[in-house]
């Protein structure tokens, strides 16, 4: 073979063309993972309402900062992964949040099972249905049957108020 038939071989394929395809598929990775993590998170705010608050600001308020008076553009494969690492730290402490709501509800129910099975050992305890994780005004109160009498008789009983109180 001469050294004309080497120097003559067709070019290599342009790199810029298969980097821009990886970036491409990079973003539309990142942006799948973006809009799973939002609604994952979305998932842990709903859980939690109205019996509690969970952190759930919406995905862009503090993950980029940026003028107001910028108009729309489009986000590197840098503020994508930023984006997405901040929704993943928002959704693991939400959901963090959530299990805390869930176990304090959890001891609030035993707690009225304690009270309903013996009441006396609960004189003139109080626990709101907002505790219990239900909703309305009412409170689980043990009070003495027959006011004071009841009260030295030994004679308690849990109610439930009637519910929210009136507006004057």
């Amino acid at each position: 073979m001469s050294e004309h038939a080497v120097l003559h071989r067709p070019p290599a394929p342009p790199a810029p063309a298969v980097a821009e395809t990886d970036e491409a598929a990079a973003r539309r990775e990142l942006r799948r993972q973006v809009a799973d993590l939002e609604r994952r998170l979305s998932d842990v705010v709903l859980s939690a309402f109205p019996f509690g608050a969970v952190d759930g600001p919406p995905a862009a308020a503090g993950a980029l900062r940026r003028s107001p008076t910028a108009g729309a553009r489009l986000l590197g494969l840098g503020e994508l992964e930023a984006l997405r690492d901040d929704l993943a730290e928002r959704l693991r402490e939400a959901q963090q949040q959530l299990g805390a709501l869930g176990a304090a509800q959890e001891r609030a129910r035993e707690r009225l099972e304690r009270m309903l099975r013996d009441p006396a050992r609960h004189g003139f305890a109080r626990l709101a249905n907002a505790e219990l994780g239900e909703g309305g005004c009412g409170v689980w109160q043990v009070r003495p049957r027959l006011g004071l009498v009841g009260m030295l008789a030994g004679w308690w009983e849990v109610k439930l108020s009637s519910g929210c109180p009136r507006s004057t």
